[in-house]
């Protein structure tokens, strides 16, 4: 028998052995490893960072008068435009002045009688006193005598005071402002009749440059500010001033800084807050008297916060700020941080991080904790926002 293979079979097994050790290289080739991810990091460092606060407010005049009657009678004229702005001691209101000048006039002549009688009485004193003196009359008739001038004498004053009285009156019926400002509706209109007794409300003004801005901040929030400033991690701009800032309620900013002037020192028991009051210059009366706004206060600054853009900084499921920490060895790290506020684009952290620490702002979503990743460096953010020292640099 011949047992020899046939040549085609001999060929295929080589063939065979020949993909068999082409796989086994291939498979070895598919264990070479991937590079590591590219993230860009910040380098943060400590700097100034200014510490503000934003609280919600009304605005309130700076001065108001409410004009009121203090005589009884006709209105005869109003002298003025609604909504117009008036100074101190414009005519506002014309009363009727007939019966008060009237009055003037008998007060007058009632002191002019005093007068006269006065210097009768006068002379008789002079002469019983001469008299007296020579038992001609009797000392009863010279005391009644010079009681009688004294008398007179206080007629005079009285009559000087209903005068003065009479005059006031006749004043009081040409209605005057009392301050400079702007004057609201006319609550009365000619021929209306108003009363001193009911101290009829006539018109309101009110003066607007400067404005007040009531502010109301939680008692908690001027503890933790006390605190801070004692600590000396805190340092305020000035002495016991503070600037400004409003947001206006369309959302742009008010183009003047006002200045705080005043904090209450009782806790409203019913809101747990105090009042906060600033003034602002209001030239061209962009803020009106009771309208809705929004202070920031640059209370001082924090010399050990750093600066993170907010792309680099999450909240867990607790509601905790962490940051992912690029390592010397270029392993990323998960790290806890003290973010409760931001600045501009920024968190800004004040525990947690140290100076010179790479935090990921980009890529996050590539990397776990404990990778290898190669990293580099962000661009540069537009611009630091206003008031702030040193910000978060990128190397």
């Amino acid at each position: 028998m011949n047992f020899r293979q046939p040549p085609l079979r001999v060929a295929s097994i080589a063939t065979l052995a020949v993909i068999v050790a082409t796989s086994g290289c291939s498979g070895q080739a598919q264990t070479v490893a991937a590079p590591p991810p590219e993230v860009a990091v910040v380098t943060v460092h400590h700097g100034s960072v200014p510490v503000t606060t934003e609280l919600p407010g009304r605005t309130s005049a700076y001065l108001v008068a409410q004009v009121r009657a203090r005589v009884d009678g006709i209105v005869q004229q109003r002298a003025f435009e609604e909504g117009a702005d008036v100074t101190a001691n414009q005519r506002l209101y014309q009363i009727d002045p007939a019966p008060y000048r009237a009055a003037l006039d008998s007060a007058q002549a009632q002191l002019t009688r005093a007068r006269a009688n006065v210097e009768s009485t006068r002379a008789q004193a002079q002469r019983d006193a001469v008299l007296v003196a020579g038992n001609a009359v009797s000392k009863q008739a010279y005391i009644n005598s010079v009681a009688a001038e004294r008398q007179a004498a206080a007629d005079v004053a009285a009559g000087l005071a209903a005068v003065q009285t009479a005059a006031i009156n006749l004043g009081y019926t040409d209605v005057v402002s009392p301050i400079s400002g702007r004057i609201g509706t006319s609550l009365v209109t000619q021929g209306a009749y108003v009363q001193a007794s009911a101290a009829t409300l006539m018109a309101t003004i009110q003066q607007t440059d400067p404005i007040y801005v009531d502010l109301n901040q939680t008692s908690v929030e001027g503890l933790q500010l006390r605190q801070q400033v004692a600590s000396g991690r805190l340092k305020l701009n000035g002495p016991d001033q503070a600037k400004v800032r409003l947001v206006l309620e369309d959302g742009t900013e008010y183009v003047h800084s006002g200045t705080l002037q005043f904090t209450d020192i009782t806790v409203d028991p019913g809101t747990g807050s105090v009042t906060v009051r600033a003034i602002f210059p209001n030239p061209e009366g962009v803020l009106l008297p009771g309208a809705f706004v929004r202070a920031r206060i640059d209370q001082g600054t924090d010399d050990r916060a750093v600066l993170v853009p907010q792309d680099g900084v999450t909240h867990d499921r607790t509601g905790q700020a962490t940051v992912l920490v690029v390592h010397a060895d270029n392993k990323v790290a998960l790290q806890t941080v003290g973010a409760t506020r931001t600045l501009g684009t920024n968190w800004v952290v004040e525990s947690g991080l140290n100076d010179g620490d790479r935090v990921i702002v980009a890529g996050i979503q590539k990397v776990q904790p404990g990778m290898l990743v190669h990293a580099t460096a962000a661009r540069p953010q537009p611009g630091p926002p206003p008031g702030v020292a040193q910000t978060a640099s990128a190397k």
